[in-house]
C-alpha cells in the first residue's frame, strides 16, 4: 500500500454568533476594544435566582437563515451553529457541488446541547392545570449530533459528519477531530467547532448551587475577572462558532489564502474529579507540552497563548501552574488572554472561539485583552495582556480548553506558508 503524502491543514474560513457580536469580525472587533458582552438575563425571569446576569447572544434572528419549519423544528444551538457554517463557508469561498459534497465533512461539537429544549418540554408536561404537549421534534433536536446534521442538511454535504461531548474542550476537540479527517485522507474540507445554548432556570439553578457563577449583577460588564484576585466565578454564556479547515494543497488549487495553519494538539485527562481540575495541573500541563511537541514547536517560540480563563479560582490557578510548567523560562514573554472576561464561558464553543481568536491574532497582529483584570491574583503571575489589545506579530499562537471530568485539549496554530 502507498503511504498517504503528510500534508498540512489550514483554516480557510470562520464564522461566528457569540456575545460579543452576530458575525466573525464584529466579534473579532468587540473582543480587541474589550466590550463586554454580559447583561442581564433575558431569556427568563431570574429574579429569585443569586446569579441574574449572562452572556447572551442579542440580536439574533434564526428566520434570517431557516424557514419557519426548521426553525420550528431546531433548538437554538443548532440555529447558532447553521448561521455559523454559512458564514465561514462564504468566507472561505467554499462552492459545494455533486462533485465536492461528498468530500465535505462536519464536526460540530457541543457539550450540553439541547438542553433548553429538554426543560421547556418537561416544564409544559408538568405544568398544572393544562400540560402542554411538546413540539413533535423537540427529541431529535436536542440531540448532541444535531447541530452538525442540521449544517449537513443545510449545505447539502455527505462526508463524514460527526460530533462528540468533552464538556468544555468539546469546540477545541472538534479542530483536532477534523484535523485527522482531513489528515487520513476522509475529507478534503472539514467545517468544525463547537455551539451551545443553554440559559435556563435549571442550568442556572444548578451551577448556583455548586458555587461556580459569579453574583456581580450590579457590574455585569465587570463580572468575568479571569486571574483577578476579587473573582467571584464564571459568566455562563452562548454562541457558536465555526471553521473551515481543509488541506493545504487543497487551499492553494482552490487559490484560497489561510488564515492559519493548524500544526498540532493534545488530549489529556486529569481522571481526578468531575467538576474541579487537578491542582498539580500534571495533565493540564503534559496537554500543553504534547501539543507543542506534535506541532513542532518549542516554548521560545510560541508567541501568544489563548486561554482557557474562567475566572474560578480552581481553573485560573490551575491553569497558570500549567503554563509556566509547560513553558519554562518563556512562560514570562509569551503573552497570554482571556476572552472570557468579554463573553463569558461559551461552554461547547468556548474552545472552537479560542481557536477563532488565535487565527485572527496571526491575520492582524494583534491579540485581544483580559479586561477586568484591575487588581491580579498575586499567584496568577503571567502577561494576561490587561485592558488594552496589543499589536504583536504572531507566528505561532496556541489556546487552551479545559473541561468537566478532567479534559484538557490544546491546540497550536501558525501563519500560514
Amino acid at each position: 500500500m502507498t503511504e498517504r503524502v503528510r500534508d498540512e491543514v489550514v483554516i480557510t474560513g470562520i464564522g461566528a454568533v457569540t456575545p460579543a457580536g452576530i458575525g466573525r469580525e464584529l466579534t473579532w472587533q468587540n473582543l480587541l476594544a474589550g466590550r463586554s458582552g454580559v447583561g442581564p438575563i433575558t431569556a427568563f425571569d431570574a429574579a429569585h435566582l443569586p446569579t441574574r446576569i449572562a452572556a447572551e447572544v442579542t440580536g439574533f434572528d434564526p428566520r434570517q437563515y431557516l424557514d419557519a419549519k426548521r426553525v420550528r423544528r431546531s433548538a437554538r444551538f443548532s440555529q447558532f451553529a447553521v448561521a455559523a457554517a454559512r458564514e465561514a463557508v462564504a468566507d472561505a469561498g467554499l462552492v459545494v457541488g455533486a462533485d465536492n459534497a461528498g468530500r465535505i465533512g462536519v464536526v460540530v461539537n457541543a457539550a450540553v446541547a439541547g438542553f433548553d429544549t429538554v426543560e421547556t418540554a418537561t416544564r409544559g408536561l408538568l405544568a398544572t392545570p393544562e400540560p402542554v404537549t411538546p413540539n413533535s421534534y423537540f427529541v431529535p433536536s436536542s440531540l448532541t449530533n444535531m447541530p452538525a446534521c442540521e449544517i449537513a442538511i443545510d449545505l447539502g454535504l455527505h462526508g463524514p459528519v460527526n460530533a462528540s461531548a468533552l464538556a468544555c474542550a468539546s469546540g477545541l476537540y472538534a479542530v483536532l477531530d477534523a484535523r485527522r479527517l482531513i489528515l487520513a485522507g476522509e475529507a478534503d474540507v472539514v467545517l468544525c467547532g463547537g455551539t451551545d445554548a443553554a440559559i435556563t432556570p435549571a442550568m442556572f439553578a444548578g451551577l448556583v448551587s455548586m458555587g461556580a457563577m459569579s453574583e456581580r449583577n450590579d457590574d455585569p460588564p465587570g463580572a468575568s475577572r479571569p486571574f483577578a484576585a476579587d473573582r467571584d466565578g464564571f459568566v455562563f454564556g452562548e454562541g457558536s462558532v465555526v471553521l473551515v479547515l481543509e488541506s493545504a494543497r487543497h487551499a492553494a488549487r482552490r487559490g484560497v489564502r489561510p488564515y492559519a495553519t493548524v500544526a498540532g494538539g493534545a488530549l489529556t485527562c486529569d481522571a481526578f474529579h468531575i467538576s474541579a481540575p487537578d491542582p498539580d495541573a500534571e495533565y493540564a500541563t503534559a496537554a500543553i507540552g504534547q501539543a507543542l511537541q506534535r506541532a513542532g514547536v518549542s516554548p521560545d517560540e510560541l508567541d501568544y497563548l489563548c486561554a482557557h480563563g474562567t475566572s474560578t479560582t480552581a481553573n485560573d490557578l490551575t491553569e497558570t501552574r500549567a503554563i509556566r510548567a509547560a513553558l519554562g523560562p518563556a512562560a514570562d514573554r509569551v503573552a497570554v488572554s482571556a476572552p472570557k472576561s468579554m463573553v463569558g464561558h461559551l461552554i461547547g464553543a468556548a474552545g472552537a472561539l479560542g481557536a477563532m481568536v488565535c487565527a485572527m491574532a496571526i491575520r492582524d497582529g494583534i491579540v485581544p485583552p483580559t479586561i477586568n483584570l484591575h487588581t491580579p491574583d498575586p499567584a496568577c503571575d503571567l502577561d494576561y495582556v490587561p485592558h488594552t489589545a496589543r499589536k504583536l506579530p504572531v507566528a505561532v499562537a496556541a489556546t487552551n480548553a479545559f473541561g468537566f471530568g478532567g479534559q484538557n485539549c490544546v491546540t497550536v496554530f501558525r501563519a500560514p506558508q
